[in-house]
């Protein structure tokens, strides 16, 4: 009897040619940061400087690494960077490695310095501007899509 090709074969092929059609590069830091569904958390040991950082806009630069629940962004804001106002999905946490963020959220200003951490609620619109040149930890759950997909033109627009 004649062997006839399966289809998990040519299922493997269109994966292979959809691979060779993105950046390698970016494939891997993408691989590296965010973890897929398997059925089984995966145990990961990711040094910042192995996480690509990516230029949003020239007063604002970010790195993130994702979970299968979670996401930890490391953000970089030059002083006088601003974020828009904007709200999502997502519950936050930041927290301010070095410098100072002032926050426009439910009606007050909030000015959150290195050792502070501020929580946001999911849905609840904010703004921010660094007061000075800043690094923080931004922890979302679940992990922001639009932040994955690079759909984020809010930050990208930003000056």
């Amino acid at each position: 009897m004649p062997q006839t090709k399966t289809k998990p074969a040519k299922k493997k092929a269109s994966r292979k040619r959809v691979a060779r059609k993105a950046s390698s590069a970016s494939k891997t830091a993408l691989r590296m940061t965010v973890a897929r569904k398997s059925g089984k958390a995966e145990l990961r040991y990711i040094p910042w400087t192995t996480v690509p950082l990516e230029d949003l806009n020239p007063l604002l630069q970010r790195q993130f690494v994702v979970g299968e629940d979670v996401m930890v962004a490391r953000v970089l804001l030059k002083k006088g960077c601003i974020v828009p106002l904007h709200s999502h999905y997502n519950e936050q946490l930041t927290y301010i490695l070095e410098g100072a963020l002032k926050f426009w959220i439910d009606g007050k200003e909030i000015v959150v310095r290195a050792g502070e951490v501020l929580t946001i609620p999911r849905n609840m619109p904010h703004k921010a501007e660094a007061l000075e040149d800043t690094v923080d930890l931004d922890i979302f759950n679940p992990p922001r899509a639009d932040w994955i997909n690079k759909t984020d033109q809010y930050l990208r627009a930003a000056k």
